[in-house]
């Protein structure tokens, strides 16, 4: 006898209570187990009241796993209600996501106490892996925004003309390729806007530590800027803008050291400059390359082959040094691209941002 049932009489349940969508976390969850890092949020304050079911370390806890995870949202979190190993790693329940939008608007408004704890916090956690003397290496990116979020303003923004962006600064330790320090700032500033108290915090934050050297691209510079790491004994080395000023100043030389390259031909000279807004002679580092042609052929080096970039540092080292030095730092815009889900939390623990035109 031919029948047929109905999908919806048919009876379905959910009896495997200890799966998972997310089995590749287990190395973060584990990682975030063996440096405590659940206990070292408790010491962050910002308490509830006794009866609370979930303390604020354990909201942190959790908005810090679920960005992890790919959450950017807040309705996001939903994905992780019923999810065992989450669950396990808060201690075997979660909370719903409709509770954190209290939390974080109750954090936010502590953002003078919470602030502070927790880039202590973070130089606590990340100080066994920084070595005798740092390297700081700062920069600045725009996050594209679709919205109107806290703090959002038109700026310059290359794949998005026209788009609402945040212009965060980041400092990254060199060698560790450690985070230590951010700040959140409207899309319409420039690179160097505020950047002083920013570096003075980040000091402030490492004064524990050795800080031997900075590293920044063009986008930071002049006399302030420089005057500060040299009345605090720091070297650095900086991109420069190669103007029109500074190229007749390099064309006057004639005594360039060549370096072997396989893939170009490289020469590099070391000269005094002082460009309008210094108020004394720096030493600047330029290098010079051009493609290295295959063939037996001599190579015709004609002056409008050869590629220029111009660094100003404190260092007596040679041209080639200098370079290959501030090279080092070009793998942090990966480590930005990996940081850039995180604005979400970082804004949300900020007090309301002026906007200030660049």
């Amino acid at each position: 006898m031919k029948f047929t049932t109905k999908i919806t009489s048919l009876k379905t349940e959910f009896s495997m209570r200890n799966t998972t969508n997310f089995a590749g976390s287990k190395v973060i969850l584990g990682f975030l187990e063996t440096i405590c890092f659940n206990q070292a949020l408790r010491t962050l304050g910002l308490a509830k009241s006794v009866n609370a079911i979930f303390p604020t370390h354990r909201i942190l806890q959790y908005l810090i796993i679920g960005w992890l995870l790919g959450c950017e949202r807040l309705f996001h979190f939903r994905s992780l209600q019923g999810d065992a190993l989450v669950a396990h790693a808060l201690g075997g329940r979660v909370p719903h996501h409709t509770l954190l939008n209290k939390d974080l608007l109750r954090l936010g408004k502590a953002h003078n106490q919470l602030a502070p704890a927790l880039r202590k916090l973070t130089i606590e956690i990340i100080a066994p892996q920084l070595l005798g003397s740092l390297i700081l290496d700062l920069d600045s990116t725009v996050e594209t925004l679709y919205g109107n979020q806290q703090g959002a303003e038109v700026g310059f923004n290359s794949q998005k003309r026209g788009r609402k962006s945040y212009h965060p600064l980041l400092v990254y330790e060199g060698q560790s390729r450690m985070l230590v320090n951010a700040s959140l700032r409207p899309g319409n500033t420039s690179s160097s806007t505020d950047v002083l108290p920013f570096a003075q915090q980040t000091l402030d934050m490492l004064a524990a530590h050795d800080v031997r050297y900075a590293r920044f691209d063009k986008g930071f510079g002049g006399e302030a800027f420089y005057a500060f790491w040299e009345s605090r004994q720091i070297g650095y080395v900086g991109k420069m803008k190669w103007t029109t000023r500074l190229q007749q100043h390099v064309q006057a030389c004639e005594h360039w050291q060549r370096f072997v390259d396989d893939e170009w031909i490289i020469e590099g000279v070391t000269v005094a400059y002082q460009a309008t807004s210094w108020d004394k002679m720096r030493r600047v580092a330029v290098i010079r390359k051009m493609p290295r042609w295959d063939g037996e052929q001599s190579q015709l080096e004609l002056d409008v082959l050869w590629q220029y970039e111009a660094m100003v540092t404190t260092e007596a080292w040679e041209a080639i040094d200098v370079w290959r030095f501030y090279n080092q730092r070009c793998c942090m815009e990966n480590y930005i691209k990996e940081g850039k889900p995180f604005t979400g939390f970082q804004r949300s623990l900020l007090p309301p941002m002026k906007s200030t035109c660049s």
